[in-house]
């Protein structure tokens, strides 16, 4: 029992790290390092303006080109120093031909559809400026966003920079528009303080850019290629910065059906990472980086799923000894677990009967982000995780709406 005791704290521990203690223990790190000043803010040249690359890999998005494209043409930069590239691979609803019609923009279209991955491994050959700007043909860029970025690549340090992924919200939000906002704000601030330490452990690619000179294709079955990419430029030496000031937008999934979709191919995408990027866990060789990435990101893919899953019943036996009703530590947090899962349960409840309330939003979407770990390493054992665009489907924008 002595033995069921230690792993339950141990486990516990993990599981408070992964989620909220890495948080803690950034603030106060990044805290000592301010007061030995440490802080790199003044490293940055204002007046860098390179030429710029927007790099758009698109399968059938006909219904966002208008939009897209007049959203990147009015970007607060130099436009004769952009310039668009869209590579499509597959897309027959007439995504190529439309973009033909549009001024400056360079379209490389191909019939057979080889996935992502392979359409950017194809396109940078034909990127030739010094800085490559990725996007979704779906999310809308800040009018600074190309500012935003550029600016911090004046430091020869940073190889790569994340913008900011925001999600439109409304009041009557459903549990994933409020769930995956809410993750992406407490992400975000992470992300700033990662920053802050030494480097963003990984970018968004709804919108993250990279000094061409650093690319290297990528396998062309990896399914997290923003994740594969930053990291890979981390590793040879350089920094990933973030930005929030840099930032695409774009709706919430459709309903948490369609979020835990995408959370399951991102999750099966994430054990190919680990395992991919095994060298990134040597702690003597990548330090910090090595710190920053098993804490924020292989925790959460591998260990701490499995502990949430393990620790349900190893707290019902230690509780049961102490006194299942007693009301002691042990069974005061087992009872505590039963609360929060029936939390989560009553949100899937009132979910599917369109009732609102946000207050079970959270744990309904904890539970959903954690569930799509298991679903995902099985997807990936199995294999049958196409590399192929599988875009959830997302929310409807309306008045209502806000950053």
């Amino acid at each position: 029992m002595e033995a069921l005791a230690y792993f339950f704290w141990i486990a516990l521990a993990i599981i408070f790290y992964s989620y909220l203690g890495y948080g803690i223990v950034l603030f106060l790190l990044i805290k000592v390092k301010r007061m030995f000043g440490g802080s790199n803010a003044n490293e940055f040249n204002e007046d860098y303006e390179p030429e710029v690359t927007l790099f758009v890999s698109a399968f059938n998005e006909k219904d966002f080109l208008d939009k897209k494209v007049k959203n990147s043409q009015s970007l607060n930069y130099p436009q004769e120093k952009v310039k668009q590239i869209w590579v499509t691979d597959g897309s027959d609803d007439g995504t190529p031909e439309k973009l033909r019609h549009y001024e400056n923009v360079e379209v490389y279209h191909k019939d057979e559809r080889a996935g992502k991955i392979a359409a950017m491994n194809r396109g940078m050959a034909f990127v030739k400026t010094p800085i490559v700007i990725f996007s979704d043909a779906n999310t809308d860029l800040g009018e600074n966003s190309i500012l935003e970025i550029v600016r911090l690549f004046s430091n020869p340090k940073v190889g790569c920079v994340s913008g900011e992924k925001r999600i439109y919200s409304k009041e009557s939000d459903n549990a994933a528009g409020a769930g995956e906002g809410l993750y992406w704000k407490y992400e975000s601030q992470l992300k700033k303080w990662d920053a802050e330490l030494y480097s963003v452990v990984g970018a968004a690619g709804e919108l993250f850019a990279i000094r061409t000179e650093l690319w290297q294709e990528v396998e062309k079955d990896t399914l997290l290629d923003d994740f594969m990419i930053s990291l890979r430029v981390a590793m040879k030496g350089f920094t990933i910065q973030y930005n929030p000031e840099a930032y695409a937008i774009e709706t919430a999934s459709a309903n948490v059906k369609e979020e835990l979709k995408r959370k399951i191919r991102i999750s099966a995408g994430g054990i190919q990472s680990v395992i991919r990027l095994r060298k990134l866990l040597n702690f003597f060789k990548y330090g910090t980086l090595s710190f920053q990435y098993i804490s924020h990101r292989v925790l959460r893919w591998t260990l701490t799923p499995l502990l949430l899953l393990l620790i349900i019943p190893a707290n019902y036996v230690l509780a049961l000894q102490e006194g299942i009703f007693s009301f002691g530590l042990y069974s005061f947090l087992f009872w505590g677990q039963v609360a929060f899962y029936v939390a989560a349960l009553v949100g899937w409840f009132l979910e599917n009967r369109q009732i609102r309330l946000k207050l079970l939003f959270v744990p309904y979407y904890f539970f959903i982000m954690n569930l799509s770990v298991f679903l995902g390493f099985g997807r990936y054992l199995k294999g049958n995780q196409s590399v192929n665009w599988e875009r959830a489907k997302r929310g409807e924008l309306n008045e209502e709406a806000v950053v």
